[in-house]
């Protein structure tokens, strides 16, 4: 892989991955406008084990509470709130797990369409304008409980279709159910630790599978730019979205989408 397209497909994921604008939509899209070749299932990985192991590193107290905490009832302790929220966010993954099971053939396939893309990108981004306009701000993340941890959790399922956001889509599930704009994107960041980390893993088994070379020294470097940019944006984000909102995002989203048909469709 060129250096250029390096670098600026791992700031694309780095960037893209925790804002609400999706960051599968991005890494389709780039080398589709730009006609540069796919970057291949190993920088796949890459990247995602960098914004990985940012959200591990910016949340790297509460990873630690989370882990004491859901781990505790096996040793006759209370769990606590970070113990129940620890279990919260394992409930809120088994929806995109059983959904990205079966339905995995037709996201990479028939689904991983420009136009597929700019609908979701309006559709989505519209639905998190909604919610965050009229969504309530009555509690934080520890108040969730588990039907609500559920139904984030059907949310993300729907991030699988291409241009949805996985932190769009949770926040707009996390602004119905009440939580505050910060909550909601905390909770999000969370919750990408188990899906990140799972998607890696069976990206893993089909990259052991192919006889494809791996370049280690530019993997390397994807990662390290992939995480440092995410870590960037989480603490951006969270600095500043309880104060600018989420239609900046949505604005984005639609004139995005509204481009993209331009293009693609027709």
């Amino acid at each position: 892989m060129d250096p250029i397209h390096l670098v600026a497909l791992a700031l694309v994921q780095g960037l893209t991955e925790f804002l609400p604008i999706s960051s599968s939509a991005h890494l389709i899209l780039v080398p589709v406008v730009s006609d540069w070749p796919d970057q291949g299932l190993a920088f796949d990985i890459a990247v995602h084990v960098g914004t990985l192991l940012a959200v591990i590193g910016y949340f790297r107290v509460e990873v630690a509470r989370l882990v004491t905490g859901g781990l505790a009832p096996l040793a006759g302790r209370p769990a606590g709130p970070y113990g129940r929220l620890a279990w919260l966010i394992v409930l809120s993954t088994i929806p995109v797990g059983l959904a990205g099971l079966a339905f995995q053939d037709v996201v990479e396939t028939t689904l991983r369409s420009p136009v597929v893309i700019a609908w979701a990108s309006i559709g989505f981004g519209l639905l998190l304008w909604g919610a965050d306009r009229w969504g309530p701000h009555l509690r934080d993340e520890y108040m969730l409980g588990w039907r609500g941890a559920l139904v984030v959790g059907v949310f993300q399922a729907v991030a699988l279709i291409p241009g949805t956001s996985r932190s769009g889509i949770t926040m707009t599930g996390g602004r119905f159910l009440g939580l505050d704009r910060n909550a909601s994107a905390r909770f999000s960041f969370l919750l990408s630790m188990p899906v990140i980390a799972l998607s890696g893993l069976l990206q893993v088994a089909e990259l052991a599978e192919s006889e494809a070379a791996v370049r280690w020294g530019a993997l390397a470097a994807a990662t390290v730019l992939s995480a440092a940019s995410a870590w960037l944006c989480i603490a951006l984000f969270l600095r500043f979205i309880a104060r600018i909102g989420m239609t900046p995002f949505v604005v984005y989203r639609v004139v995005l989408g509204i481009v993209l048909l331009a293009v693609f469709w027709g």
